[in-house]
């Protein structure tokens, strides 16, 4: 399943991303996490010293376009290739666990996680530059990307509603919105609501930084059903973030089966395989009429193959939950 964390700036949800990612690599799953947020921290959540950071794909656009389009006819050149450009026939598509060139370039192991990261904003970027030509990386990627049963893509996105500004929303089965009983917090969660309506996006709520029942029941009441579960404030977790020894057996039982919780969740979402495609395909075409045919003096259009279907067979449409933890972190 792909899935990707969002939330208001300072909600916690590189924490939590860093969290389901530990919680699924000590159960054996396989897992790719990726660092597509302007604040570059999932790599340190995840246990990676300072010294120890991913090559960051988003200043190597060209070599990515380079491999990802293979021998595809409708893609000439990666000068032709843009962020939504989807495969066809010819295309390089990629496995979570198998080897390639891209994986070997840009991925760090994190205990077990696969770590990729766009790059920070530099200061050569400034007043010339939009991180938004960074996220293409993870675009491309996700549009080329098969992940089959047990299998996990974890991107911790940039902070708010920001995923809109590209077709980046639409790229994940699972969308979950780490949300502060704040009225900041569940103001995010109503920009999401609106954008999302039209895209058919399975948003859950992940309450975090609750501490009493007050705020569980403030998040119930502004967002409804679409809180799933919540997540205490937790000593383990800040000793964390100060950089202070942390394992998953530090964490509370409560957030701990909170985090089993959210993988529940991913686990019963049916993929639809055939809006994803055609999602890819409308986004391409947005972004080919609003710039990109301009750009590249090229009907973009013509690279869409609308038969071409990578390999669908591998990728299931469901899977059977596993059994809940349940217990205290339920709300």
């Amino acid at each position: 399943m792909k899935i990707a964390f969002v939330g208001k700036g300072g909600s916690g949800k590189t924490t939590l991303s860093a969290l389901f990612c530990r919680h699924l690599a000590a159960l054996g799953h396989p897992v790719l996490a990726i660092d597509a947020d302007i604040n570059q921290h999932l790599g340190a959540a995840l246990g990676l010293d300072d010294g120890t950071v991913p090559p960051p794909m988003g200043e190597h656009l060209d070599e990515i376009k380079n491999y990802l389009r293979g021998d595809n006819p409708r893609i000439p050149s990666a000068a032709v290739m843009v962020k939504t450009t989807p495969p066809g026939p010819g295309s390089r598509l990629l496995s979570v666990t198998g080897d390639n060139p891209l994986w070997a370039r840009f991925g760090v192991d994190a205990a077990g996680v696969q770590v990729l990261a766009t790059g920070a904003f530099t200061e050569d970027d400034l007043g010339v530059a939009c991180f938004h030509s960074k996220l293409g990386s993870v675009e491309l990627l996700l549009n080329h990307l098969l992940d089959t049963a047990g299998e996990y893509i974890v991107v911790d996105m940039t902070a708010g509603a920001d995923a809109f500004a590209s077709g980046l929303f639409t790229r994940f089965d699972h969308t979950f919105l780490v949300c502060e009983p704040t009225r900041k917090g569940v103001a995010v969660h109503r920009q999401y609501r609106e954008y999302a309506a039209d895209f058919d996006v399975t948003l859950s709520v992940l309450g975090n930084k609750i501490t009493d029942v007050e705020d569980v029941a403030f998040l119930r009441r502004e967002v409804g059903d679409d809180l799933l579960v919540c997540f205490s404030q937790s000593a383990p977790v800040r000793a964390m973030e100060q950089g202070r020894p942390f394992t998953l057996d530090d964490l509370e039982p409560a957030n701990r089966a909170a985090l089993a919780e959210v993988q529940s969740a991913v686990d019963t979402t049916v993929r639809d395989w055939d809006r994803f495609v055609t999602q890819m395909h409308d986004i391409h075409l947005r972004n080919a009429h609003a710039w990109a045919n301009d750009a590249t003096g090229m009907d973009l259009s013509a690279q869409i193959d609308p038969a071409f279907r990578p390999a669908s067979g591998l990728v299931p449409t469901a899977r059977t939950a596993p059994d809940s933890a349940g217990g205290p972190g339920r709300v």
